[in-house]
């Protein structure tokens, strides 16, 4: 599946209002930051203000009252809030999956020294305490979250009783880890990474091993900004999926780390950074993995908000939420519409790389 030049003709006409365009600094914010430096957003004649927040409730609650018109989300996000879950019921979407994978299972150090990272070895080590053990995901609907829980109840353990989640902003974890606040998390890179770096934290395992083609960042917005700013918000598609493009070439990979190494961008060393890009990835340990699918950006089916991946994702919905709203909220004929003419091959052609649907889901 190729991809069409991008224009740089204004594709639209009429609002010169910035669209207010929300993200969670971390690696997988990459599409949003190149497409401002270099200059995506305008070549599809779009205004954007870019905003760093917080962490996700933050990104969530600016979406329900409008203060943001679009944003950098995780995955299960436009499904929790169109159903209402933990929070005001806002109809929401998503036209474009902006990243793949990129997620790690990091445990602290002297968790790490006494299982090997194995974790049916965790009630082992545990021994006579009645405190279970505290794990930090970053949000709880998130793909951090199923992942991890999975991951825990693979090896048998079960939740309150012998482990319990907390939600801590993903730039704070690892501050929370070496504080021994946590014993562990599930977070996306570069803070496991960083956790590694700093001697902090081993990572347990990658998301891209744990779910092969697990959606991860997706764009956000709600369905009364894309029925009435088509127009923004396709040039706003496009011009991410421009950016999604540039980030994924294996040349622009050490402009890439040293964007995002800037201050104004993540401020991180950029060797924390280049090893999830495609370079040599330290595990900790002593131990290391070199993998080009570490997170994905652009490739055949990486973009599209696929009904297998909204599918995967409502697995670990209770209720599950109705089918009709898969194919509402992660809408790929919205796509495939915005990028009928950029491909030289029909996007149905496209592999979807969805990850298979788990049997049973042990997430509220």
């Amino acid at each position: 599946m190729n991809r069409a030049a991008p224009t740089t003709q204004t594709q639209r006409r009429g609002s010169s209002t910035a669209l207010r365009l929300g993200y969670v600094p971390l690696l997988h914010a990459a599409p949003l930051l190149v497409a401002r430096h270099l200059g995506f957003f305008a070549a599809r004649g779009v205004s954007v203000r870019l905003s760093a927040e917080v962490g996700w409730a933050t990104i969530r609650e600016k979406i329900i009252s409008g203060e943001l018109d679009a944003a950098q989300a995780l995955s299960p996000m436009p499904l929790a809030m169109s159903l209402g879950q933990n929070s005001a019921r806002c109809d929401c979407l998503t036209a474009l999956v902006m990243t793949v994978h990129g997620d790690t299972i990091v445990l602290s150090r002297k968790l790490w020294e006494s299982t090997q990272g194995d974790p049916k070895r965790l009630l082992e080590t545990r021994g006579t305490s009645p405190e279970p053990r505290t794990f930090g995901v970053v949000f709880h609907h998130s793909a951090q979250h199923f992942l991890l829980r999975e991951w825990l109840h693979q090896a048998g353990l079960v939740p309150d009783r012998d482990y319990r989640l907390v939600v801590v902003p993903p730039q704070q974890m690892v501050a929370h880890l070496k504080a021994g606040h946590i014993d562990g998390c599930c977070l996306g890179e570069p803070w496991g990474s960083l956790a590694v770096r700093t001697g902090v934290g081993i990572v347990a395992a990658l998301s891209a091993e744990l779910a092969p083609g697990h959606p991860e960042k997706v764009l956000l917005v709600r369905r009364s900004f894309a029925n009435e700013r088509h127009e923004e918000h396709r040039a706003l598609v496009l011009a991410l999926l421009d950016a999604c493009a540039w980030c994924a070439a294996p040349d622009h990979r050490a402009e890439l780390s040293a964007l995002l190494s800037r201050r104004e961008a993540l401020g991180l060393p950029i060797e924390v950074l280049d090893a999830a890009l495609g370079g040599r990835f330290d595990l900790g340990a002593g131990r290391s993995i070199q993998r080009q699918d570490i997170v994905l950006f652009h490739g055949p089916g990486i973009n599209e908000p696929s009904i297998g991946r909204a599918a995967w994702l409502a697995a670990h919905f209770q209720p599950a939420p109705p089918p009709a709203l898969l194919h509402r909220t992660y809408d790929a004929a919205l796509f495939r519409s915005f990028t009928h003419n950029l491909f030289t091959d029909s996007p149905d052609d496209a592999h979807d790389p969805s990850p298979a649907s788990p049997e049973s889901a042990h997430d509220a």
